[in-house]
């Protein structure tokens, strides 16, 4: 019976958000207390799943009861329930600062609706087992964030969300090719069936085409090296809980895709595919932190940020060993939660200041020194510095950088974090330091603090306590490098039968 819970991370926001609807404009208050019991209720048993599936194991859920791969299913493994129980966790701390900061317009033109679609799409990316509704997933996703982009109609926000919906429309054409051909040659679009059939296929230089459509799809929604230059922009001008949700979350469904892809179905020539993916990391470590360090505005910096970070979780899936794929998983766990904590500190000082921009700025540690603390806590673990989540999270992936002999890479990953660490300190000595400028507003931080104060104390909590969180991506990592796991899941015992080890 537990399994058929798993589906609520799918329906329940559907069904939040018709309520929601139902609730119309008069109902403002309702809509907030409905918003925060679903997100705290689903965060709950998102954490609850987790543990599950990490003590019991891969749990497949087929609707109708039809069996793969014919029938639509939904897996929930280490990997999976790891990036959901993340998205609900942001979810929660995005709606507690969202309450008191979402304007009354935002409201009556259904911003927590939306919020809710876009989870729908979010979890469901995560859960499916078959590419089409993953690819379904991603589009019910990319409408409820166009819109939730576009909430308020301000100039910035036309503009870049124009921006963001063309390369978008772009990479979802590419996806449906890359689909199509799937199909036409593979004869299935489940990704237990497609590994299984991959593998135990002669060798065909058509299956490393196919993996680079999927490459150029998934990388342009990560905002991988080069198709990045479409991400400072559209995170910059939505309200601040919906930058924090877009920062920390939207990018790694992408990622999510590459690391499931390339290390259940795309594994049959990692000499050229994930020699790739390393090159990519290389360039989107570097690119995107000396893109940060030109900036002069907190949310541009942080939003470039997210570009090089990136860079670090494709290292770890690129790497390709079971300590790599557990520190991928590890860092993009520490990454969402940190910056999605940030964004929501350049909210908080958006409040008091009305601005973002490092020159107007100056001397709000001594308007609060609890703010200035959480920045200065989830800046540090940005940059890794011990004993912060974030220095676990690159030491376990530089370690299988230097295990594997690939010194290069880890030179630059070091290289990345000095960096880091140099625009966060700038942001710091601009933000924070010095005298006061310009004009603070007389703004009650109390009811903007719980949201940052849940994600920068879990962040401690890993760096404090690493070897909780890496118990279960260690799991996952596992999972990864052995696809038989996933398929016999998937497919039954038998699968093993149908063809060549992998």
């Amino acid at each position: 019976m537990i399994h058929n819970l798993f589906i609520l991370f799918v329906i329940l926001p559907v069904l939040t958000a018709v309520a929601l609807f139902a609730l119309g404009r008069q109902q403002r208050i309702w809509q907030q207390r409905l918003s925060l019991a679903v997100v705290t209720l689903l965060w709950c048993f998102a954490l609850y799943g987790l543990v599950y599936v990490v003590r019991e194991g891969i749990v497949v859920l087929r609707m109708g009861d039809w069996l793969p791969p014919y029938g639509i299913i939904l897996v929930a493994d280490a990997l999976s329930m790891t990036m959901v129980a993340l998205t609900m966790t942001v979810a929660l701390a995005v709606t507690l600062f969202s309450l008191p900061t979402v304007d009354t317009g935002r409201q009556d033109y259904f911003y927590y609706p939306l919020f809710f679609i876009l989870l729908m799409g979010v979890n469901g990316a995560f859960l499916t087992g078959d590419i089409f509704n993953l690819f379904v997933f991603f589009e019910i996703l990319l409408i409820a964030s166009y819109a939730l982009m576009v909430l308020g109609s301000e100039a910035g926000q036309l503009r870049e969300t124009v921006k963001y919906l063309v390369i978008n429309l772009i990479a979802s054409t590419f996806f449906l090719v890359g689909l199509a051909l799937t199909y036409r040659v593979m004869g299935t679009l489940n990704m237990a069936d497609l590994a299984l059939k991959i593998q135990t296929q002669p060798a065909d230089p058509f299956f490393t085409v196919l993996a680079m459509v999927f490459l150029f799809v998934f990388g342009a929604k990560a905002a991988i090296f080069p198709l990045y230059f479409w991400l400072p922009g559209p995170y910059f001008p939505p309200p601040a809980g919906m930058s924090a949700f877009f920062a920390g979350i939207l990018t790694k469904v992408g990622v999510y895709a590459i690391f499931r892809t390339f290390t259940l179905i795309f594994r049959h020539a990692p000499s050229f595919t994930h020699e790739l993916l390393l090159a990519l990391s290389a360039f989107t470590m570097l690119l995107g932190v000396l893109g940060a360090i030109s900036q002069m505005d907190m949310k541009r910096i942080l939003s470039y940020h997210i570009i090089s970070q990136i860079g670090y979780m494709i290292l770890g899936i690129g790497l390709f060993t079971p300590q790599a794929l557990a520190g991928a998983l590890f860092y993009i766990v520490h990454h969402v939660l940190v910056k999605s904590a940030l964004f929501l500190v350049a909210g908080v000082v958006v409040s008091t200041t009305g601005t973002t921009h490092l020159k107007a700025l100056g001397g709000l540690q001594g308007r609060s020194w609890v703010l200035s603390a959480l920045f200065l806590l989830a800046a540090l673990s940005l940059a890794g510095v011990p004993p912060l989540s974030g220095f676990f999270s690159k030491f376990i992936i530089l370690q299988a950088g230097v295990a594997t002999g690939r010194y290069g890479y880890v030179a630059v990953g070091l290289l990345g974090s000095l960096l880091t660490l140099f625009s966060m300190l700038k942001i710091w000595n601009g933000v924070f330091w010095g005298e006061e400028k310009g004009e603070v507003q007389p703004v009650a931080l109390t009811p903007l603090l719980p949201g940052v104060i849940l994600l920068v104390s879990l962040t401690v909590l890993i760096g404090l306590f690493p070897n909780v969180l890496y118990s279960v991506t260690e799991v996952a990592g596992a999972q990864a490098s052995d696809p038989w796991i996933y398929i016999e899941a998937v497919l039954g015992p038998d699968a093993r039968g149908q063809g060549m080890p992998l």
